[in-house]
């Protein structure tokens, strides 16, 4: 089967000082809260033309694994994070075609303050913003928020229907051309195409209009990261991207397969909702040292099984701590992030929780990519060829100088001289770039 060009972005996890402990990494721990190493990262992807660049976000410490936030504090386990507001702004405000997508909760915002601030966003980068919808897995976010729990999973997803519902009447309380902009009459805005929306729902309501004005895109890229069968249903009817979680080829086709016939059971055309695939490539000027590498990754991560079960409790909600390394996981259920664990089960299968751990990709990452910058390029046209899907989003453990380098000085060259990938932006809003092919 011919590989068409596929799209790609970058998952931005964490913070820059999350990688202080690792090689190639300067002064980070001094220098991380002025986000210039950030600001460096979206140039670089605007120079290898990606699509855009998805600013991952939680809004609170871990404490799942022993019930304490000390092993979370201690190993900058997703802690400290800035408000992806802020650096969105900056980012958009250093690039000109580069697509910046930030995630924000549905429970941290009401619909109007959301609809605002991304319309904002989206106005002053003259149409290239968007924003990641989650539902929020924690109690612990719910708390700081004045809330003693999140709602039921399922639950949540309804909740959130409703409040996009309230967002997109929102930006299209501006109709196209409301502002006329008239010297003679004197007139900025017709009032007759500027309307209130009156939503009053079971979980939601707003009046409305939006004071911001318009958005330069009508609305906004939305983009979505669709686990659970209820979360892919959410994503397909609502979302541009999806950002996917899952593992191995036939769960990549799996995946793909179940979001474009959801797509079309809401009458979309399921070429207007790309799905792109974690992956995080791991490059080296020889196969052999790229294999070293990961086999130095893997050994560091087997060296630490606190760590990593730490980091599956904190997106499960299940206090690893309190199991036997020993004994089989049998059958485990959360309210946080469903089809992480039940990726974590299927892999584990018989196998004690200890042999479970040292072997598992607690990233969500779709497949293994190393090798030389061609050789991966290589791999990754097979994977589409396999799998027929839209693209891959890099989310790196260390985001570093070094390995951001490694990426987009590296790999994507090689991918664009096999004709993969774009050389050039050929639209300035995000939504056309996304769509162009």
């Amino acid at each position: 089967m011919r590989v068409d060009r596929f799209h790609l972005g970058w998952f931005l996890q964490g913070s820059a000082i999350q990688s202080w402990g690792e090689a190639w990494t300067g002064r980070i721990a001094d220098e991380w809260m002025v986000p210039d190493l950030f600001i460096e990262l979206a140039r670089a992807l605007e120079r290898a033309c990606l699509d855009y660049i998805l600013i991952e976000d939680s809004t609170y410490i871990g404490e799942a694994y022993g019930n304490s936030r000390e092993i979370y504090l201690k190993y900058a386990m997703s802690v400290p994070k800035q408000d992806p507001a802020v650096l969105a702004s900056m980012m958009l405000q250093q690039t000109s075609r580069l697509g910046v997508v930030a995630t924000f909760g549905t429970f941290g915002y009401h619909p109007y303050a959301l609809a605002r601030l991304v319309g904002t966003l989206d106005q002053v980068s003259s149409g290239r913003a968007g924003w990641n919808v989650v539902t929020g897995s924690s109690d612990l976010a719910a708390q700081n928020f004045g809330n003693e729990r999140l709602p039921e999973h399922d639950l949540r997803y309804d909740m959130a229907d409703e409040y996009i519902e309230v967002v997109k009447q929102l930006w299209q309380s501006w109709e196209p051309g409301a502002i006329i902009a008239d010297r003679e009459s004197g007139i900025l805005v017709d009032h007759n195409k500027v309307h209130t929306i009156d939503f009053a729902g079971r979980y939601y309501k707003s009046r409305g209009p939006l004071n911001s004005g318009p958005c330069p895109q009508g609305r906004p890229v939305i983009a979505q990261a669709g686990g659970s069968l209820k979360g892919r249903a959410y994503a397909a009817k609502h979302a541009d991207t999806v950002v996917a979680h899952v593992t191995d080829l036939d769960g990549m086709k799996q995946y793909l397969g179940s979001v474009r016939e959801m797509a079309r059971s809401h009458g979309r055309d399921p070429a207007t909702c790309k799905v792109l695939f974690l992956v995080s490539p791991i490059l080296a000027d020889t196969a052999e040292e790229a294999r070293q590498r990961s086999r130095d990754m893997a050994a560091r991560a087997a060296e630490r099984l606190d760590i990593q079960l730490a980091r599956i409790a904190k997106i499960t909600n299940i206090d690893f701590s309190q199991l036997d390394l020993d004994q089989p996981l049998g059958s485990l259920t959360t309210n946080g992030h469903q089809q992480s664990l039940a990726d974590f089960l299927r892999k584990a299968g018989k196998r004690t929780l200890r042999e479970a751990v040292a072997t598992y990709n607690t990233t969500g990452l779709s497949i293994d990519l190393i090798g030389t910058p061609e050789q991966v390029a290589g791999q990754m046209e097979e994977v589409m060829q396999e799998v027929g899907g839209d693209g891959f989003l890099f989310t790196l453990g260390n985001t570093t100088r070094r390995t951001i380098a490694e990426i987009t000085d590296g790999l994507v060259p090689a991918l664009q001289q096999r004709g993969l990938v774009r050389t050039c932006y050929q639209h300035k809003q995000l939504r056309d770039t996304l769509l162009e092919f």
